[in-house]
């Protein structure tokens, strides 16, 4: 039987089911989740936000395969005040290092939020520093290589305060709660990840 979990990743927990150290925290503290499900894809201990959770390979393998280039959305928080002239870079591709060779990220959707976005607050809060200013960036990407928001915003001169993945095509976790998780209907999940 296939079954269709959505959970807001909160801060500080790995996409997993099982510990490597005793400190960590892991997504079976937010649900009881069927013994055969596992999260598509990743998010990184210190970010946020849409997390699949599901037993259903098809899924799997369009999440996963590069060749399928679904669109991702992030909510970032960074530090400084980005200008057009970045967002431009932003949008045309930047050189990253992933692993040792160097690698042009693909043309992304990027723009600079006029206010920050409605969110919950992250636990323990972003460390503020008041004599520099903060901005929130949406980005879109249709890839995914390992930390590569980060990377991007971090090789135009703006460090990642916190990241939030806010959308996997039109599936959204817009209400929300940090450490919430949903089941849903496959029929629901395939139609909002524009899945035939």
């Amino acid at each position: 039987m296939e079954k269709y979990f959505i959970a807001y990743k909160p801060y500080g927990t790995l996409s997993q089911f099982t510990k490597e150290h005793p400190s960590h925290h892991t997504l079976g503290e937010l649900f009881q989740f069927p013994k055969d499900v596992y999260p598509v894809g990743r998010l990184d201990q210190d970010s946020e936000g849409l997390l699949i959770i599901t037993n259903d390979k098809r899924l799997n393998h369009f999440l996963l395969d590069p060749s399928f280039a679904h669109s991702r959305t992030y909510l970032v928080q960074v530090e400084g005040e980005p200008q057009a002239e970045d967002m431009k870079q932003l949008r045309k591709g930047v050189k990253i290092r992933v692993g040792k060779k160097e690698y042009t990220t693909l043309p992304a959707q990027a723009l600079l939020l006029p206010a920050p976005p409605s969110v919950p607050e992250r636990d323990p809060p972003i460390r503020v520093r008041k004599t520099v200013p903060d901005s929130w960036i949406e980005l879109e990407l249709k890839e995914g290589k390992n930390r590569q928001v980060r990377r991007m915003c971090a090789k135009v001169g703006f460090p990642v305060l916190r990241l939030i993945r806010s959308k996997i095509e039109r599936l959204e976790i817009r209400d929300m709660k940090a450490g919430e998780v949903r089941e849903m209907e496959k029929k629901e999940i395939y139609r909002l990840l524009r899945l035939g």
